[in-house]
C-alpha cells in the first residue's frame, strides 16, 4: 500500500523558557539557561536546590478554580501547549471528521504530585482512608491524552505512551504511523511532565542522576562538558498536530515541516545506564534514518539526547560517528536540554519542536554552558557550542533514550509540494 505524507501543522508549548511557542524559540536562539532555584517547594534540603520549572505559572491564567483543582499540573501542561498547537494550526473544527482525529499524549511518570499529596494527607490523618475522589483521574498517566480528547471532541484513537524519557517521541511516532497508514487525519500529540516536587527531585537525588551544582544553576546542564555533573530537572508540555498531506492542503494549512520517519529501539542493558557503546542509539538513529528512506547524508542537524551525564553523552557521540562516520564532522549537533532542562516525558517533544524550527527558520539552536570539552568525546564535531548558527537545514533527527533502555528517534525534512 502507498503510504500516506504527514506534515505539522501547529505547535504549542509550555516549558521553562517560555509559556509560548515564540518565547521559547526566541529564548532557544539567544542561549538562555532555564534553570533556577526551585520556587515550588523548599529545596533546601535537598542535594540539588534548583530546576527548569515554567516562570512565573499561575494556573488560575488558564483554568477556573474549580477546574484547576480537578487537573495535575502535568494535564494542565498538556491542555495549555495543546491549546496554543490547535489554534496555531487553525483548525475549523466543525469541519474535521472527529472520528478521524485523534490525541496520543505521553508522560513519563504522571501525576506525582497528586501521589505525594494524597499519601502524605493519608499518614498525616492517621492512616484514615480519606481520599480525593479526583485522586485517580489526576494521577493517571493517560489522563492528559483523555482531557485533551474531550476538549475537542476528538474521537479516533486516543491513548497514552510511557518509555521513560522517550514517551513523547514514542506518541509522535505512533501518530505518524496512524496517519500514514490512512487510519487517521489529525493528531495532537506531544509530551508533558511534572516532576519538579519533592518525590522527584528526592528521587533523582538518590540516584545521582541530577547536578548539585547549587552555586550556579544556570550553567549546571553542561552537555559533553568534563565539568557536568548530572542532568538538570525541567517541567512543561510541548504539542504538535499532525496531519495527513492532503488534508492539511485541502484547507490551506500552513506547513512546519514533513515526518519523514521514526525509529524505536532497545539498549537490552541496563536500567538507568545506555550501553557504554550505544548500541541502541546506533540501532535507533539507523532504524529511522531508513524509515525515511534517506542515507545519513541526507541529514544536516541532530537534536542530541545530551543530557549533560557522564555515560550518557560519551555513548551518544560514540553512536553518531558510527552512523554517520566521515558525514558526522558536516553535521550541526546541539542538546538544547542545556538550556530547557531534561523534561522526561515530555523531552521528545520539546525537542522536536526545536528540530522543526531550526528547519524552518534556517538556524541551529545551540549547546550552552561549553567550558572545556570532555577529553572522551571527539573535538572535531560540531556541537553548536554557546551559540546558535546559521545554516540551511534539509533534514534533522532528534533523538531520545530512556531508563530501561528505551530508545526513540525522529526524522523531520524540510516540506516540499
Amino acid at each position: 500500500m502507498e503510504l500516506k505524507r504527514v506534515v505539522v501543522t501547529g505547535i504549542g508549548t509550555i516549558n521553562a523558557l517560555g509559556h509560548n511557542l515564540t518565547e521559547t524559540w526566541e529564548n532557544m536562539l539567544k542561549g538562555v539557561s532555564g534553570a533556577s532555584v526551585i520556587t515550588g517547594f523548599d529545596a533546601s534540603k535537598f542535594k540539588t536546590h534548583f530546576a527548569c520549572e515554567v516562570k512565573n505559572y499561575d494556573p488560575l491564567k488558564y483554568f477556573k478554580k474549580p477546574v484547576a483543582r480537578k487537573l495535575d499540573k502535568f494535564t494542565q501542561f498538556a491542555l495549555i501547549s495543546a491549546e496554543e498547537a490547535v489554534k496555531d494550526a487553525n483548525f475549523d473544527l466543525e469541519k474535521i471528521n472527529k472520528d478521524r482525529a485523534g490525541v496520543i499524549w505521553a508522560s513519563g511518570i504522571g501525576g506525582l504530585q497528586t501521589f505525594k499529596e494524597e499519601i502524605t494527607n493519608y499518614v498525616e490523618n492517621d492512616f484514615t482512608p480519606k481520599f480525593n475522589p479526583f485522586f485517580i483521574p489526576k494521577m493517571i498517566a493517560d489522563i492528559a491524552a483523555g482531557h485533551i480528547s474531550i476538549k475537542y471532541d476528538f474521537r479516533g484513537p486516543n491513548f497514552a505512551t510511557v518509555s521513560a524519557c522517550a514517551s513523547s517521541s514514542n506518541a509522535i511516532i505512533d501518530a505518524y504511523n496512524y496517519i500514514r497508514l490512512g487510519k487517521v487525519d489529525v493528531f495532537i500529540t506531544g509530551g508533558s511532565e511534572h516532576a519538579v516536587t519533592e518525590a522527584g527531585l528526592g528521587g533523582f537525588n538518590a540516584m545521582r542522576a541530577i547536578s548539585t551544582r547549587n552555586d550556579d544553576p544556570k550553567t549546571a546542564s553542561r552537555p559533553f562538558d568534563v565539568g557536568r555533573d548530572g542532568f538538570v530537572m525541567g517541567d512543561g508540555g510541548a504539542a504538535l498536530i499532525l496531519e495527513e498531506y492532503e488534508h492539511a492542503v485541502k484547507r490551506g494549512a500552513k506547513i512546519y515541516a514533513e515526518i519523514a520517519g521514526g525509529g524505536l529501539s532497545a539498549d537490552a542493558h541496563h536500567i538507568t545506564a545506555p550501553h557504554p557503546e550505544g548500541r541502541g542509539a546506533i540501532t535507533v538513529m539507523k532504524n529511522a534514518i531508513e524509515d525515511a528512506n534517506m542515507k545519513p547524508e541526507d541529514i544536516d542537524y541532530v537534536n542530541l539526547h545530551g543530557t549533560s551525564t557522564g555515560l550518557g553523552d560519551i555513548a551518544e557521540t560514540k553512536a553518531v560517528l558510527n552512523v554517520f562516520g566521515e558525514h558526522a564532522y558536516k553535521l550541526s549537533i546541539s542538546s538544547t536540554k542545556s538550556m530547557t532542562g531534561h523534561l522526561l516525558g515530555a523531552a521528545g517533544a520539546i525537542e522536536a519542536i526545536a528540530s522543526i524550527m531550526a528547519i524552518k527558520h534556517g538556524e541551529v539552536p545551540p549547546t550552552i554552558n561549553h567550558f572545556e570539552l570532555d577529553p572522551e568525546i571527539d573535538s572535531k564535531l560540531d556541537f553548536t557550542f554557546n551559540k546558535s548558527k546559521k545554516r540551511d537545514i534539509r533534514a534533522a533527527l532528534s533523538n531520545t533514550f530512556g531508563f530501561g533502555g528505551h530508545n526513540a528517534s525522529l526524522v523531520f525534512k524540510k516540506f516540499e509540494i
